[in-house]
């Protein structure tokens, strides 16, 4: 008889531990399994984007209906306000503050990842067979690699969900494992009601939005980057006059030679659409335009449009980060 319940006693010991090591290990499918399927949802939270020594916050909802997305990301400091939209007639990024949108021929939201999407966070784990999940305290982190197409920096993310998979938070790291972006989930609603034009662009548009203006449409200071590649120097500057103010236009030369053009931004009395033939790229401060060897977006009031045949979008983006961040001094001037 002794022998008997030893041996059911160490079969039940064996059998919880083995039961213990399959939920850390396994809770990644069980993640895939609870959420690949769920085509509706509404997701609000926040995300911060650390840029060098600065972090920016975002007020984030991010909504999916079957193949339809609409991300609203407002900047906390100041107040300003992008969407990113798709539905059948293209992917826009969106800013009603100046009755303006981009209109891209993209795939997005599925050719890269997006760590506020569910849908995305599913297909990061998919994709990476070498992804791994462990216990932390009470909760559970997946750890997976990810796809930032224009921002290589950027290579994996860790998925906080609780016991019941419950998603908590996202974050996502450089090679060095240092946070870059991190995104919490404050609320998660699987039936949510939206409005039957709420993934239609007209209602982003504002028809009291943005009468013109008196104001000086002059760039008095201009804003240099604080980065520059190596062997590369300020070439030329020089100054447009244009019907509604004037444009400087920057010329680096050496070894990675770009263009950089600012101009005062114009809010439009009409809505403006701008084809762009590229992708919606998150940036520190703004959701801005990329093309194959160009990136275009807002900041303080200016249009900034950076090109280059030399550099890819990793090192335009690097650019364009240092120059949301400048001071007004040269740099690199030879």
């Amino acid at each position: 008889m002794k022998k008997v319940i030893l041996l059911f006693l160490g079969g039940l010991i064996l059998f919880s531990g083995c039961s213990k090591n399959k939920n850390d290990n396994n809770i990644k499918d069980s993640f895939v399994k609870e959420y690949e399927k769920k085509e509706n949802y509404l997701v609000k939270g926040t995300m911060d984007i650390i840029s060098n020594e600065d972090t920016f916050t975002y007020n984030v909802e991010a909504a999916k209906n079957k193949d339809l997305y609409r991300v609203n990301l407002v900047n906390t400091i100041n107040n300003h306000e992008q969407v990113i939209l798709k539905n059948s007639e293209g992917v826009y990024v969106v800013t009603p503050s100046l009755n303006k949108s981009f209109k891209f021929q993209s795939e997005w939201p599925d050719n890269g990842s997006q760590g506020y999407l569910i849908d995305s966070l599913v297909k990061d784990i998919k994709n990476d067979s070498e992804s791994t999940s462990s216990k932390d305290g009470d909760d559970y982190v997946i750890l997976t690699k990810v796809n930032y197409p224009n921002n290589a920096n950027l290579v994996k993310e860790k998925i906080y969900v609780d016991s019941k998979n419950n998603l908590k938070k996202v974050e996502v790291l450089d090679s060095s494992d240092v946070v870059k972006i991190t995104v919490k989930f404050n609320s998660v609603d699987f039936k949510p009601t939206f409005k039957n034009d709420y993934f239609k662009l007209e209602s982003l548009i504002d028809s009291e939005c943005c009468k013109e203006e008196e104001t000086s449409k002059i760039i008095d200071d201009i804003v240099y980057p604080l980065y520059l590649p190596t062997n590369t120097f300020l070439n030329s500057k020089d100054t447009v006059n244009t019907d509604t103010g004037n444009r400087v236009i920057l010329t680096f030369t050496g070894d990675s030679p770009f263009t950089l053009v600012e101009e005062k931004t114009v809010a439009k009395s009409e809505f403006e659409i701008i084809p762009v033939y590229g992708e919606p790229l998150m940036m520190s401060e703004v959701v801005g335009a990329m093309s194959s060897n160009s990136l275009y977006w807002t900041s303080n009031n200016i249009d900034f449009y950076l090109s280059s045949d030399k550099l890819s979008g990793t090192e335009l983006l690097t650019i364009a980060e240092s120059v949301n961040s400048s001071t007004i001094s040269v740099v690199g001037e030879k």
